[in-house]
């Protein structure tokens, strides 16, 4: 199989946030790895806007002059695609994401996912096998002085049998391997403050069949 091809990035037109904006902490337990990051408050991004990025993550827009996937503008140097089994995500919607956190390669994250829910409350999507799940990213987020706070949660690996056998190994050794995981760390940061530069005037300026 062909390993995604990395595309030219684009230009960053903001300061993409650091590392030490967010306040991150990782607990062990049962076989599972939790990283949950608090991320620096949102400006003027509602959980209403939260919720209908999620459903609209497919599609264009307009960035440095030019019309882009969406996928692409929500992180400019690490992002590759992000393919959808539905033109408007939703529960159930299966997602292809491909990204390179760092822009490094050597961390590529090649991923199938489902989503669980999206809502103004949460979007949570996860990769399940025989029942068990593998990765679970959960996303939450509630209004806070016209914006909003926003918590993750990357659970990797799952307390069933079958998963302390065999699947929380592949998960920690494959999925997310230290390196890996630190890098999508400061990626996920830098993707999710970014959402403040660009999600007010999109969710303004929305077309009318994008509701």
């Amino acid at each position: 199989m062909t390993a995604p091809q990395l595309p030219e990035p684009l230009p960053v037109l903001w300061p993409l946030r650091p590392l030490g904006s967010a306040a991150v902490w990782t607990a062990a337990k049962d076989g599972r790895t939790v990283v949950t990051i608090r991320h620096a408050p949102l400006a003027q991004v509602t959980p209403e806007m939260l919720a209908w990025w999620y459903h609209h993550v497919p599609g264009t827009m307009r960035y440095a002059g030019e019309t882009w996937p969406r996928y692409l503008v929500w992180h400019p140097l690490d992002h590759i695609s992000y393919q959808a089994s539905s033109p408007v995500v939703h529960p159930g919607t299966s997602l292809h994401i491909t990204e390179a956190p760092g822009r490094d390669t050597s961390k590529l994250i090649d991923v199938q996912v489902t989503v669980e829910t999206i809502d103004t409350q949460a979007a949570i999507i996860s990769k399940r096998l025989f029942g068990t799940s593998i990765i679970r990213l959960e996303n939450e987020f509630t209004a806070y002085n016209g914006g909003t706070r926003y918590v993750t949660r990357l659970t990797i690996g799952d307390n069933t049998p079958l998963g302390g056998l065999v699947l929380n190994r592949m998960a920690h050794r494959r999925a997310f391997p230290p390196a890996k995981l630190a890098a999508w760390i400061r990626h996920h940061i830098e993707e999710i403050g970014n959402l403040e530069n660009f999600l007010p005037d999109l969710f303004r300026y929305r077309s009318d069949h994008e509701p």
